[in-house]
């Protein structure tokens, strides 16, 4: 019997089916993402690699996930699609992105992260990552072209896979590597006489935060281990894991809180009294720490960077990893050295090897939620201070952050285009008519990515909707914490009456 095949157009795929591409891979509902969702997606992929020549015959594709209950089930369809296309998938088992990014950078292969990151259970997605590193806007623009072969009798009506695959025994190699890397970049020992909690939920990074930082001399104390799903985001804390901080800095007898997302690529860290430090001053410091010469970071991200006068280049860019990476590789193009970048999450970068003191940390340009609380940490250390008083040392300025949930993209679009005109003048007016009787006069707007508003007093507004869920955000920059915390207060009252 000859086997009959299906022409699946991808682009027509991610209007039917609702699974599309954000700021970080593929994502959607878990009751989208069919096993013919995913297998199609992955058959994409495969295919643009092809074109590119990134994937020779006979090669291997390393995959790996989180603990979301659906990612067992997306893993099997992505490994099918390998397996269907005459390639090796190699299951590396549930461990962090920036750990199955590394080995297969190391060993000049592909991979696929089954991930939703932080956002809630109910949906779930799939980062890709070419030999070289994540996969760019070309990339997707690229796999989004794609038309796919199905073979007709694969899936059930539903979308279920007739014959489950089934993946391979894990193995260690990524994982082991991964915990490696830091024990050989930071000095052995070099936590010794601290203690480091570590908030485990259900983040894929929970064991290998505590491995690394016992390996480095540290006593961890291991907090709060979920085998249900939690939605921790690091960008929005939320109020109960800022209470729990709080409540375990009370109890023990610590230097710092420490854990990550869903999926270990943007970290939480703490000070000694529970504080969570926001994603993008946690930056700041890791990459003074790393002597960096050029920094990308989206325009959403603290000024405190600019104010510090630490770092020779910096670059602002739209939100999303893609374009951080982008403007990470223009500098490396200009010249620079130590070249890194990170996110208003807290994920870091690095997009050139970072040399100190005869230790060489290798390139890893994804982000990555276990460099910063190690280098947060040990740079305290150093100067034998604790990490509320390292903050001191920079320039006093404070975000705060907050979100609208089921809030559709198209409906920000429509709320935010009369602060997006063409003419300059309407667009403060729009701005004026929103916030100057709470905030004053404008000093500026810039629409790099959604509306980021400048006062006179050098207070900022930042709206803009996400890139990974209907959700629109809302971002506060003042010169004290309870101000931003104040203003964001105030920007969501404003933002609720738009739903």
């Amino acid at each position: 019997m000859i086997q009959q095949y299906k022409d699946v157009q991808i682009a027509a795929l991610m209007q039917q089916s609702g699974v599309k591409f954000g700021t970080s891979g593929a994502r959607g509902l878990v009751s989208d993402m069919s096993d013919e969702v995913c297998y199609a997606y992955t058959l994409a992929f495969i295919q643009h690699l092809q074109h590119i020549k990134d994937l020779n015959a006979n090669a291997s594709i390393a995959i790996a996930g989180d603990y979301r209950a659906s990612t067992p089930k997306i893993l099997a369809a992505v490994g099918m699609a390998i397996h269907d296309s005459g390639y090796t998938p190699i299951y590396c088992g549930l461990i962090p992105t920036p750990a199955i990014a590394c080995y297969a950078m190391s060993q000049h292969i592909p991979c696929i992260m089954v991930t939703g990151s932080h956002i809630p259970d109910d949906r779930n997605g799939i980062k890709f990552y070419k030999s070289t590193g994540e996969i760019l806007k070309d990339d997707e623009q690229s796999m989004g072209a794609q038309t796919v072969k199905i073979a007709s009798d694969c899936f059930d009506n539903d979308g279920n896979a007739r014959t489950p695959f089934t993946l391979s025994a894990a193995i260690n190699d990524a994982y082991n590597m991964f915990v490696q890397r830091y024990l050989d970049f930071f000095p052995n020992n070099c936590f010794q006489n601290k203690t480091v909690a570590i908030y485990e939920h259900s983040t894929v990074a929970r064991d290998m935060l505590g491995e690394i930082f016992e390996g480095l001399g540290a006593k961890v104390i291991r907090l709060a281990r979920s085998e249900l799903f939690l939605p921790v985001d690091t960008e929005a804390i939320r109020p109960e894991d800022v209470q729990l901080a709080k409540q375990w800095a009370d109890k023990y007898d610590i230097d710092c809180v420490v854990s990550a997302d869903g999926d270990g690529d943007r970290p939480l860290i703490s000070d000694e009294f529970g504080n969570w430090l926001r994603g993008d001053v946690a930056g700041i410091l890791c990459a003074k720490h790393l002597k960096a010469q050029s920094i990308a970071t989206p325009v959403s991200c603290n000024s405190a960077i600019e104010k510090s006068g630490w770092f020779k280049h910096i670059t602002r860019t739209r939100i999303g990893s893609p374009f951080v990476i982008e403007a990470m590789n223009s500098a490396l193009q200009q010249g620079f050295k130590h070249v890194v970048g990170y996110e208003a999450n807290g994920g870091f970068l690095t997009a050139s090897d970072i040399c100190i003191e005869g230790k060489t940390l290798s390139a890893l340009p994804t982000r990555d939620a276990i460099l910063v609380p190690l280098a947060i940490l040990f740079m305290a250390s150093q100067k034998n201070i604790s990490i509320s008083a390292l903050l001191q040392s920079l320039p006093q300025r404070f975000t705060a952050s907050g979100r609208l949930k089921n809030f559709p993209t198209e409906l920000s679009e429509e709320k935010l285009s009369p602060l997006k005109s063409s003419s300059s003048e309407q667009n403060i007016a729009a701005a004026s008519s929103l916030f100057g009787d709470m905030f004053g006069g404008i000093d500026c707007i810039d629409n790099t990515d959604g509306v980021r508003i400048t006062f006179d007093s050098e207070e900022v507004v930042h709206l803009r909707p996400s890139g990974n869920a209907p959700e629109l955000r809302c971002y506060n920059e003042a010169d004290s914490n309870e101000r931003a915390e104040t203003m964001n207060q105030q920007c969501m009252q404003i933002l609720a009456n738009w739903q």
